[in-house]
C-alpha cells in the first residue's frame, strides 16, 4: 500500500540522517518506526480502551463540573435555548 505523509524540515532531516546512519532505505525507516509506535498502541487496546483514553487526556483540563454525565441532557437543552 502507498502512504503519503508530509513531514517538516526537523522531521525530514531526522529521517533521512537515521536512514543513511542505519544504511537503510527511508521507506525502512519509517515502516520500523511506525510499528515500534502502534504496536503498544494496539497491544494497550486489547487490555483496556479507557486507560489508555484517560492517559491520553490526564493533562488536558476538565470542565470543573462534576454533573456533566448526570445532567447532560438538561444541559444541552439550556445550551439550545440559549443559542435561539
Amino acid at each position: 500500500m502507498t502512504v503519503s505523509v508530509r513531514l517538516d524540515k526537523e522531521t525530514e532531516e531526522l529521517l533521512e540522517t537515521a536512514s543513511r546512519t542505519l544504511k537503510t532505505t527511508k521507506s525502512a525507516v519509517v515502516k520500523e518506526s511506525i510499528k515500534k509506535f502502534c504496536k503498544p498502541i494496539v497491544e494497550k487496546k486489547k487490555e483496556n480502551m479507557s486507560d489508555i483514553i484517560k492517559e491520553l487526556i490526564k493533562d488536558l483540563p476538565g470542565s470543573g463540573r462534576g454533573d456533566l454525565a448526570i445532567r447532560s441532557e438538561e444541559i444541552l437543552r439550556e445550551r439550545f435555548r440559549r443559542k435561539r
